[in-house]
């Protein structure tokens, strides 16, 4: 995991002081990192004290959230039985493998059931819901009235990617860690010790379209970024007379699951139409860059709306094959 360090100095210091609040709102973009910090915390929490003793390191230094704590535990932890650690998330459907549309309230209501037993091993019970975005209505409600009356010892780590749509009361009984997209040099480093031979045209293309979050660069980063530049470059110099390439496009960036390739495109295309704008008359490219904007606000009318990707690509197609040379 890389970044958030004023995240994990605000639960250390917490810790450290003895005064651990007992829920913590994570808050930022899908992929960004909360839920593994909220793994990283609550792995933490079960292998070391109570906390209020200050505390250092494995090497005499200061404390940090990957300081292994007791070998057991920690082994408990990796093996994920730790009878101490609660979580929380969508299940998977009783036919096919997509998952269910919410967390529901008998998942709730189990989890509080079992906070109330007594904890059987370490300091800490850690609760980690992921994403409290997902709870059913009532789930919501019941998780309320917990955090209003918390038990003793528990720790709840809520993962939000809209903290705005969750209910104000539960917000206010939370301390909210903000989880801010990453600096492009930490993003573009991190790609390059992940894939030192990635090609640093590439390198770049895939951290400006993940905007900074981490888990939207690894969705792109085995996406063949030349071959879509290719692609691109075929409709806009040939057409695509057919419709054949712009629904190829429509195919590969539509749907919720490629979401993280249509920014990709999206990134991409300005870039295109710069190189071409140098290698074409000025009367030429107007009429194109035109057409992008048009694009980009269709992209910004999906993205409150239903999101319709395919139907997005398929306008970026529509604007390249402008600039195909018209015969005659």
């Amino acid at each position: 995991m890389i970044g958030h360090q004023e995240a994990e100095k605000a639960i250390i210091d917490a810790w450290s002081a003895g005064c651990l609040h007992h829920a913590w709102l994570l808050a930022g973009p899908q992929g960004i990192g909360k839920a593994a910090f909220a793994s990283r915390v609550a792995r933490f929490l079960v292998t070391h004290d109570a906390g209020g003793q200050g505390g250092t390191g494995e090497q005499g230094g200061a404390i940090a959230l990957d300081d292994p704590g007791d070998g057991a535990a920690g082994r408990l932890v990796e093996a994920g039985n730790h009878p101490e650690i609660v979580r929380l998330e969508r299940q998977p459907k009783e036919k096919g493998k997509d998952l269910a549309r919410n967390i529901t309230i008998d998942q709730v209501r189990t989890m509080i059931r079992r906070l109330y037993l007594s904890l059987s091993l370490g300091h800490w019970r850690v609760v980690i819901i992921d994403a409290v975005d997902d709870l059913e209505t009532d789930g919501a409600n019941a998780l309320l009235k917990t955090l209003e009356e918390p038990p003793a010892r528990t720790v709840f780590l809520l993962v939000s990617h809209s903290p705005g749509r969750l209910l104000p009361t539960i917000r206010s009984r939370c301390r909210t860690l903000r989880f801010q997209p990453l600096d492009p040099d930490v993003m573009t480093a991190w790609l390059h010790e992940l894939r030192p031979m990635l090609d640093r045209a590439e390198a770049r293309a895939i951290v400006a379209a993940s905007g900074g979050v981490p888990g939207k660069a690894l969705a792109l980063i085995d996406s063949d970024v030349a071959a879509m530049e290719k692609k691109l470059l075929a409709i806009a110099a040939g057409g695509d007379p057919d419709n054949r390439l712009r629904e190829a496009l429509a195919r590969e960036v539509g749907g919720a699951s490629n979401r993280a390739r249509l920014e990709l495109v999206i990134d991409i295309v300005p870039g295109l139409l710069a190189r071409l704008a140098r290698e074409r008359p000025v009367s030429e490219i107007a009429p194109v860059l035109a057409g992008w904007d048009r694009v980009q606000r269709t992209v910004r009318d999906a993205v409150r709306g239903s999101y319709d990707g395919a139907m997005v690509g398929f306008e970026i197609g529509n604007c390249l094959a402008e600039l195909a040379p018209r015969e005659g």
